[in-house]
């Protein structure tokens, strides 16, 4: 497991992993709403490397607006979720999208 702070971090995170001698990273657990660059911003940015398209990528966040799904969907995202976390949903959400 990788744990990133924020989402500068997160790509970082992935360019050290894509490097033939480090860990692989299966799935992104996104929050929106972080320091630095936020989770959308991070999410796309993801996107643009064709590398990671195929990357599973979830968005948790905590304002739960009416758009905020649409707009994680738009930015890249596999899936969404809005807080306070449900950990049973969480881990469906990963058996969905990991099913390895």
């Amino acid at each position: 497991m990788e744990i990133a702070r924020n989402g500068q971090e997160a790509i970082t995170a992935l360019e050290k992993a894509s490097r033939t001698d480090a860990a692989m990273i299966d799935l992104v657990l996104m929050d929106v709403m972080m320091p630095v660059m936020d989770g959308l911003t991070a999410t796309r940015a993801i996107r643009e490397n064709p590398a990671w398209k195929k990357l599973p990528i979830l968005t948790l966040t905590a304002k739960a607006m009416p758009d905020d799904q649409q707009r994680c969907i738009e930015a890249g995202a596999n899936d969404y979720m809005a807080k306070p976390l449900d950990v049973e949903k969480l881990l469906s959400l990963v058996r969905v999208w990991m099913p390895k």
